[in-house]
């Protein structure tokens, strides 16, 4: 063999002995640093638990967790039994207390519903509950028909959005979210609302017909609109023909000939009696003559 290949051969396994050494090294100093980095014993689910659950002890053990513990990890089991689970806890997973409900307030529907918000129920139909694809998780806007108080009878009925970006809390007995989304028939949904929407949902749901209009979870946007009026859809169409004017009655007009003029009335003559002496002499001239004497 040429001796200058063959040098070559054994500059070249020098070469990948040492990189191979060194990569050695650098893993298994890894691997000890990760042996001897500390644990904490810490409450994880030994089974999947969803929303509502009520937590007992079988459902819990203890784990060990390196390094840094997430925030609001539970360390003790007297700590998270009788609790009810707000948000799905995975099997291994540390118990965080924002997901569990406060101590006392139990499992269930309750559980679910954060400080400071209420579930108002509302009454659904197939066309009012989207088909049945309002379920637990989805996001609504409600929309009320009616006629407003003092609103000229002219408009109708009218439509307009009430509120907008309502999460639905459950869906029957239902409060589990469905991940596949599928309908379910029911006849009552829960809406998460605040105090003053509970007010006004309350009112309209009594007053108003309602109508549960789905929208995507991503679109929280609010959009502003006007309504619409019952009369307007129907704005566009021709006005029917008037009907003709009765017609009046003609009075007859009756030119009566006019009065034939009168001649005018002479006046009587004047009488003038004479006396002279015994002899008596009466005379008479036309009205309007003087008399000489």
């Amino acid at each position: 063999m040429n001796q200058r290949l063959f040098s070559v051969l054994i500059f070249a396994f020098v070469v990948s002995a040492g990189a191979s050494l060194l990569l050695y090294r650098l893993i298994a100093s890894r691997v000890t640093a990760n042996a001897k980095q500390p644990t904490t014993q810490v409450i994880v689910a030994a089974r999947t638990m969803e929303l509502g659950t009520l937590i007992r002890d079988s459902d819990l053990k203890l784990g060990d967790w390196p390094g840094v513990l997430p925030k609001g990890s539970v360390l003790r089991k007297e700590d998270v039994v009788g609790r009810g689970v707000m948000a799905a806890i995975y099997e291994g997973e540390p118990v965080l207390e924002n997901r569990l409900a406060p101590k006392g307030a139990g499992a269930g529907l309750a559980a679910t519903i954060p400080a400071g918000m209420r579930a108002v129920a509302v009454r659904v139909n197939e066309v009012v509950g989207v088909a049945g694809f309002v379920v637990p998780g989805m996001r609504v806007d409600i929309l009320i028909s009616g006629n407003p108080p003092g609103a000229a009878t002219a408009t109708g009925t009218v439509s307009k959005t009430l509120l907008q970006n309502i999460e639905v809390l459950s869906a029957g007995q239902n409060f589990q979210k469905d991940a596949e989304g599928k309908p379910v028939q029911v006849q009552v949904v829960n809406l998460l609302v605040t105090p003053d929407q509970a007010e006004i949902l309350s009112l309209a749901s009594n007053e108003t017909r309602i109508q549960l209009v789905l929208r995507n979870p991503l679109d929280t946007e609010t959009t502003k609109t006007n309504g619409i009026a019952l009369s307007t859809l129907f704005g566009g169409m021709a006005k029917p023909p008037e009907p003709a004017p009765k017609p009046r009655p003609v009075t007859a007009r009756v030119t009566l000939p006019a009065p034939k003029a009168e001649p005018p009335r002479q006046a009587p003559p004047i009488s003038v009696e004479v006396i002279n002496g015994a002899k008596r002499v009466e005379s008479k001239f036309p009205s309007g003559s003087e008399v000489n004497q």
